[in-house]
């Protein structure tokens, strides 16, 4: 129903979306509060999530869809059936079938089912006197109301149907969302404590890789891509460091791979292939060298391609946020890895 929205990498508002999410379903779940009051805090919850089209959405649930003399703006109409408010009529004269939405807020829907529920029971039959062919006699006859029954029951159920399909939306929204941030609260915390073991080694082997890591968050935290580019860069860096520190430059190494001879680089610029052969010489587990093997020559080889571009001029080779995201939390994996075989 949703697309991924920004969760916050704060964890004050990770914290704070993450328990108003769960506010959101108990006041759903238990019938606490009205859906409007719910629906302006799931108003706040987009908000939080920085996901603009729906707190828009959620804005236009709770004050109504805007319309004009003309219609209603194409935007705003595109904004109602993604909030599944559209349905179909068909033309009585030409036979075509038209898609409407209908604009009322929760709280008029909510109002509109109120009033109905008061108006049903005043509309039931009552008696009247008549006047009947003999002046002594007096007959009681009931006057019959079934079709305003008859309407004010369908505008309920209307107005029933169309809040229950709000209450749905709002309760898919906040419990996707739920899921989204507990999730990411998870692997926050997953990585914190491996950044806290990696943080705390590293200073012994490579002293300076604790400021390189350190400028790593903070650009980051910048909504600048050059920033995430030189975050990347900084990663390419350290490893760099690392290899000099456990595995420094030497000759070239000949190994027999498929029955032939191969050459493994080790000179000052190879500094994954050194890496690499460090993890091979100290770890007794095949596999082991294997998956780290892999990791680094992938990480590597993304690391390079972004520095040599740079080097061109190019600026826009990390494209998102979350992409060097990625390659940070790689070279952390990597770091941890290697670190555990000193």
């Amino acid at each position: 129903m949703t697309e991924p929205s920004q969760i916050p990498t704060n964890r004050k508002a990770l914290e704070e979306s993450l328990g108003l999410s769960e506010e959101v379903l108990r006041n759903i779940e238990l019938s606490e509060i009205p859906l409007t009051n719910i629906a302006l805090k799931t108003i706040r919850l987009a908000r939080l999530l920085n996901d603009l089209e729906w707190q828009q959405i959620f804005q236009f649930e709770v004050g109504g869809y805007p319309t004009t003399p003309n219609g209603m703006e194409p935007e705003v109409f595109r904004l109602a059936e993604k909030a599944n408010r559209s349905y179909q009529l068909k033309d009585e004269k030409t036979g075509k079938i038209n898609n409407y939405v209908y604009v009322e807020s929760v709280e008029q829907l909510e109002h509109d089912k109120d009033i109905a529920e008061v108006a049903l029971p005043a509309a039931q039959d009552r008696d009247v006197s008549v006047t009947s062919a003999n002046p002594y006699q007096t007959v009681h006859a009931p006057v019959g109301n079934w079709n305003e029954r008859k309407q004010i029951r369908e505008g309920s159920q209307k107005a029933a149907k169309r809040l229950s399909a709000r209450r749905t939306l709002i309760y898919q929204y906040a419990l996707s969302k739920h899921y989204e941030l507990k999730f990411s609260g998870i692997a926050d915390d997953i990585f914190s404590r491996i950044r806290e073991r990696v943080d705390s080694a590293i200073g012994s082997v490579v002293p300076e890789a604790i400021n390189k890591f350190s400028a790593v968050h903070e650009n980051l935290r910048s909504d600048n891509p050059e920033d995430w580019s030189n975050a990347v860069h900084s990663c390419r860096r350290i490893l760099q460091d690392l290899a000099d520190a456990i595995y420094p430059a030497r000759e070239d190494k000949v190994i027999e791979a498929g029955g032939k001879p191969k050459t493994i680089k080790l000179g000052k610029e190879n500094y994954i292939n050194r890496i690499i052969a460090f993890v091979e010489e100290r770890s007794g587990s095949e596999r082991f060298s294997h998956i780290v093997g892999s990791h680094l020559g992938f990480l590597g080889d993304r690391l390079d391609s972004v520095f040599q571009a740079a080097q061109k001029g190019s600026h826009d080779v990390i494209v998102s946020q979350v992409e060097a995201d990625r390659y940070v939390v790689y070279t952390y994996l990597t770091v941890g890895d290697v670190i555990g075989l000193l």
